[in-house]
Parts: structure tokens; sequence; C-alpha cells
């Protein structure tokens, strides 16, 4: 089985994260892990050993030139990179719509906050399955 996390940011966040990879390989060991996170805290993720691949994304960099081809390129990869992957589950560890979207783009279900624990609840919508927290 293989899961993607999608927990982009920020560094405290990704780092308290750590422990759910931990909990679940220890209970799954034949689940293989990958981690979608911000370019800036890649090499925090890169340290985990239960991390088989890491997709670092330019979210904050994409936003501030939305119009640029060179954003549309790297947004693209990204979905092709994620797709090719084949990920029988996503988590969305982050519950905003950002992650949600990114999460969307890997093709595959997507596990996630219920509207009552989510930070942003419109995130929900993208999800197959919620869970309160």
């Amino acid at each position: 089985m293989r899961v993607l996390v999608v927990k982009t940011s920020s560094m405290g966040d990704v780092i308290h994260s750590f422990p759910a990879v931990e909990d679940a390989r220890r209970s799954r060991p034949d689940v293989s892990f990958d981690w979608c996170v911000e370019e800036a805290f890649a090499g925090i993720v890169a340290l985990h050993p239960a991390i088989a691949t890491i997709h670092s994304v330019a979210i904050r960099r994409w936003r501030t030139s939305p119009l640029v081809p060179g954003t549309w390129r790297q947004a693209a990869g990204l979905r092709r990179a994620l797709r090719d992957r084949r990920y029988d589950l996503v988590i969305d560890a982050q519950g905003l719509l950002k992650s949600a979207v990114v999460a969307k783009q890997a093709a595959a279900p997507i596990a996630g906050f219920d509207r009552s624990s989510a930070r942003e609840p419109s995130a929900t919508l993208f999800y197959d399955r919620r869970y309160a927290v």
C-alpha cells in the first residue's frame, strides 16, 4: 500500500505530524509513506526514515506569480508526479483548501478532517473520508 501525506507547512506543524507516521508505520509496516511539503521544509521531511519519496511544492511562490508560465509548468509537473505514484490513499493532515487541492491532484481517495475539525471547512468537500479529531 502506498500513502501520500499532505502537510505542506509550517515547520512546527510538519514536525508534529511525524509521530502519526511513526504510529501508522508500527501498525502497518507494509505501507510505504510519501510526503508532499512546501519546498522550504523538504529537508526536514527528508530526515524522517519512514518517508520514501518527498514531493516539494512551491505554493507560497506560486501565489505571488500565478500568471507566470513557469508556475503552471511546475504545478502540472507536480500533478504528473503524484499521479504516476498511483497512491492508494492520500491523507490531508493540514485541513486547508490549499492542501486539499494538492491532495486531489493525486487522483486517489482522500482522508481528512471532518467539517468541525478542519481549519478551513471547505477543504472537506474534497475528502472521501472525514474524521473528527
